[in-house]
């Protein structure tokens, strides 16, 4: 056997039962007092600590969760139909991890790393444990590195980085998992491993997801984390932390990886269950007091390595929900100040069928062009400013006022550009295309047409990308003649 090739369990087995030596062994004992709604109340064990890992005599496991004068509160990672009063718990002496391996690409597990597709169980050569510090800023290096989601008003005017965390946030229904969805899909043949953590949805959801995934051939580089809303409740607030794990390992070798938390609103209401349950204070909106650390430091082990230390990165897109489009909520404004800017979906863009309904004013990525090809930043330079001008001067334009031709130009220009940016789902554009048209609306091929023929113009502009020679490298000039002559013969004779 090659010394690289890494160990089957039943190799390790064999190696732990050569190496066992019987002897004395002194362990606490403790005792069940009693179980339900997913956590435990334990006497004994006066030496555990927060987040120690418990194990139950009829194989149960469980964490500590809160710590009394007389009693343990722990939450339940794995419980069986026999627990019940009474029952002896100790120890496990280690902390949480989870198995980490690259087998665990394509594959659906729960937070403990167990197959949830019927295959047999990912090998995992190592294991990450789900607590641990995020990198030191000596580590981390400049986020420089663009992300591509293949959504054009993303790319240009909000652009995401490869060791960012942009936080995407609306209400119910408006397509937040949709961007998430593309993005991973959109990260085909760019050697980007994803991972995608469903936190307490429902079956039917999670199904949907992953065979959206496997359809567009994107779950061949993902790993799925469920833990759905008939979970265990620490199962589910353990999810986004096993994701993070996984995620880390990947980022450590070198390699750049995606993690989506679909959502955390989900997490922070079973946290603040949990913390109910066990009697811990409660502070704003019922919150406990930490739920802006435990976000934080899940959060902050997001970043990008610098050289010396691999190199690779850990891009994060956490998903958080809004109710009627209050975005200072508690949970909304804690994310927002933690990460590195927003995608925001508005329930009136929705409404009126611009999709994604993505609110630029709203909207900020504070990387921004540093996280962009010199090209296409060159290009977008001022478009998000000037759409925004737009946007009031049609608002201004509803009061029946007479406007200055130049005002009308503008206007007409950003009523296009508007229509450029609709985007149907599962569609994820190239980076190429981003320039084409990028290049085409700043030197004006699109001012002469009606809204109703954009769509048939993008679509020949996507043709003719497919076969140009051109690159992002390609000098403006180059980029300028190819559109002006796509516009002069194919496209307007097609």
């Amino acid at each position: 056997m090659s010394p690289n090739k890494p160990k089957t369990a039943l190799e390790k087995q064999a190696d732990w039962i050569s190496g066992y030596e019987p002897g004395l062994r002194i362990t606490e004992q403790g005792t069940v007092v009693s179980v339900g709604d997913g956590i435990t109340w334990i006497k004994g064990l006066p030496s555990a600590a927060i987040e120690d890992i418990l194990i139950f005599a009829d194989g149960s496991r469980g964490m500590v969760f809160d710590l009394n004068r007389d009693r343990i509160g722990a939450i339940l990672l794995y419980q069986t139909e026999s627990l019940t009063s009474g029952t002896n718990v100790c120890h496990a002496r280690h902390p949480l991890s989870i198995p980490v391996d690259d087998d665990f690409l394509g594959r659906i597990v729960d937070p403990l790393g167990k197959p949830l597709d019927g295959q047999v169980p990912p090998s995992g050569s190592g294991r990450g444990n789900l607590e641990q510090a995020s990198p030191a800023i000596i580590a981390r290096d400049f986020v420089d590195k663009p992300l591509y989601t293949g959504i054009k008003i993303i790319d240009t005017l909000i652009p995401i980085g490869k060791g960012q965390r942009q936080l995407i946030i609306g209400d119910e229904g408006l397509g937040r998992t949709s961007i998430a969805i593309d993005t991973v899909v959109n990260q085909k043949d760019k050697d980007v491993i994803c991972i995608y953590v469903l936190i307490g949805q429902k079956r039917s959801a999670v199904v949907s997801t992953i065979e959206t995934l496997k359809s567009h051939g994107a779950l061949g580089y993902t790993v799925c984390v469920v833990a759905e809303a008939s979970a265990l409740p620490g199962l589910q607030y353990i999810a986004p932390f096993a994701g993070c794990a996984l995620a880390e390992y990947w980022m450590a070798q070198g390699r750049n990886t995606l993690i989506v938390y679909d959502d955390l609103s989900t997490h922070a209401r079973t946290y603040r269950e949990l913390s109910l349950l066990l009697r811990r204070p409660p502070g704003r909106e019922a919150y406990p007091g930490d739920i802006f650390f435990v976000h934080s430091r899940l959060l902050e082990r997001s970043t990008s390595l610098n050289a010396e230390n691999g190199g690779g990165s850990m891009t994060a897109l956490p998903i958080v929900e809004t109710k009627q489009g209050e975005i200072a909520a508690y949970i909304p404004t804690n994310l927002i100040s933690i990460t590195d800017g927003q995608i925001y979906l508005d329930n009136n863009l929705f409404n009126s069928g611009f999709r994604p309904a993505i609110d630029i004013a709203k909207s900020v990525s504070r990387i921004g062009g540093k996280a962009q090809h010199p090209s296409i930043r060159d290009q977008a330079g001022q478009m998000k400013l000037d759409y925004l001008q737009f946007l009031e001067l049609e608002a201004f334009t509803r009061f029946g006022q007479r406007l200055e031709t130049s005002m009308e130009v503008r206007i007409k220009r950003g009523r296009l550009l508007r229509e450029i940016l609709k985007q149907d789902r599962l569609k994820p554009l190239s980076n190429l295309f981003q320039l084409a048209w990028l290049t085409a609306f700043n030197e004006g091929f699109f001012n002469a047409l009606e809204l109703t023929e954009i769509t048939r113009y993008l679509a020949k502009i996507e043709q003719e990308v497919a076969i140009t020679s051109l690159t992002l490298d390609s000098s403006p000039g180059q980029w300028r003649q190819t559109v002006g002559n796509w516009f002069k013969s194919g496209i307007q004779t097609s």
